[in-house]
């Protein structure tokens, strides 16, 4: 509990006698304890701060006294006040200052102990991760012991077949000369009766043949060519010749004799990419180098890829992850063209599916032809969709009724394309549409 010290009483004592007029006392007082000395401030202490304190130490009698039957930490809680609390406010705000402190000690308390929780939980942790690391040092200890048993089994077996082998060759040598006599003998009789005699232990293989499209010859030594090594890193083939030079030769991979059924230049004219029948995409760049191949495991930036799996996929060059999957036709895909940078067009067999990136449905379904459709293009507006088909027509989709095409006889139309119609051109205003068939 909060004591008083005697200059504090002293100086009670002395505005006591001064507010109740004791002049005499006061100065008597005031002199002997040196009150004009120490270090109180007296606009602090309220008028009959005595007569206050002496009644507050009633109140406190009176607390205790009520507080006393069954309750506990009466004392713990006048340890939060100070005199100056108990002379200046009344009983409810001493309520007030201690429930507050109260409250502010056990958030303390609180705060003190999820603090040591935690600390706990990471000793747990590291005792867990140390014991899983003494299991998997455990494990690694068993698998090398596995590995050495398995190893020594190996070299008994080796072992005993040098032995044999070392027994076969003791045998007797008369048994060889035997042998080698009676393949002599029947060697002879055989070429007496011109019976041809196959000398090699081994069946001969077919030859091996090769088109003109997969040999690759690579000129540039002058006398015969000695040795020639593959780059592990790469398509990169050493050679050394009698030329007295080493020449290193950068090969293309060998693409794979597919037809190509699709191309596209992108918006700057700097690359040109491809797509064919073995089910990848290709860039290319204006000086014919292959720049990147794109498949199922290799990505390029937001294009729709065909595949002999009848699937479209859209992929993302910056994350260099598939974006999204169509399967909606039951052929082949044969021709994908974007109409902006959110849809685009695909065809397959006798269907045309509008796809939206985002949407798992088409948007839009066209099944007017009566053939294979080869080829889909969208008009530079975005608003006409133009296709052609094994079954000799080309199409124009609109929401307005467009006729079929017919003009083409009996002749399977396998392209199509629009006119350039920005300003500059020949048909600057006009939306004309040019397909092709073979001759």
């Amino acid at each position: 509990m909060t004591s008083i010290t005697s200059v504090e009483m002293n100086y009670l004592i002395f505005r006591y006698l001064q507010e109740s007029g004791f002049t005499h006392s006061t100065f008597t007082l005031g002199y002997e304890a040196g009150i004009n000395k120490c270090s109180i401030d007296g606009s602090m202490v309220p008028p009959g701060a005595l007569i206050t304190f002496v009644q507050r130490g009633l109140q406190y009698l009176e607390m205790e006294a009520s507080l006393g039957n069954g309750e506990t930490g009466v004392d713990e809680d006048f340890l939060f006040l100070q005199p100056l609390d108990i002379i200046t406010k009344n009983v409810h705000e001493l309520r007030h200052i201690v429930k507050e402190k109260k409250k502010n000690l056990q958030k303390e308390k609180d705060k003190d102990d999820r603090e040591k929780d935690r600390v706990k939980d990471r000793e747990k942790n590291r005792e867990r991760d140390k014991e899983k690391e003494r299991e998997r040092e455990i494990e690694q200890e068993r698998e090398a012991e596995r590995y050495c048993r398995i190893r020594e089994k190996e070299i008994e077996k080796s072992r005993e077949r040098k032995e044999k082998d070392k027994d076969r060759s003791k045998q007797p040598e008369d048994h060889s000369k035997e042998m080698a006599s009676d393949q002599d003998a029947k060697m002879s009789s055989e070429l007496e009766r011109n019976v041809p005699v196959d000398i090699s232990p081994v069946s001969h293989s077919q030859p091996l043949e090769f088109s003109s499209a997969e040999v690759t010859v690579l000129e540039g030594h002058t006398n015969e060519v000695c040795t020639c090594a593959w780059s592990p890193a790469g398509s990169v083939l050493a050679s050394g010749s009698g030329d007295s030079t080493a020449r290193i030769w950068t090969l293309r991979t060998h693409e794979g004799n597919k037809d190509v059924t699709a191309l596209d230049w992108n918006g700057d004219g700097t690359l040109l990419a491809t797509g064919a029948y073995d089910g990848q995409a290709r860039i290319w760049n204006t000086n014919g180098e292959l720049k990147s191949i794109f498949g199922r495991r290799q990505r390029t930036h937001i294009h729709a890829e065909m595949e002999q799996e009848r699937t479209a996929i859209v992929w993302d060059v910056k994350t260099e992850e598939i974006k999204q999957q169509f399967d909606l036709h039951t052929g082949a895909i044969l021709d994908v063209d974007w109409r902006n940078n959110g849809s685009f067009a695909t065809c397959s067999d006798n269907m045309i599916y509008v796809c939206k990136i985002g949407e798992s449905r088409p948007v839009k379904t066209f099944s007017g032809h009566q053939g294979e459709v080869n080829c889909v293009k969208w008009d530079p507006t975005g608003s006409i969709l133009a296709s052609c088909s094994d079954d000799i027509t080309a199409n124009m989709k609109h929401d307005k009724y467009i006729p079929d095409l017919r003009e083409h006889a009996n002749k399977t139309i396998y392209t199509i394309r629009w006119s350039p119609t920005r300003p500059g051109t020949n048909n600057p205003n006009q939306q004309l549409l040019h397909h092709l068939t073979p001759q």
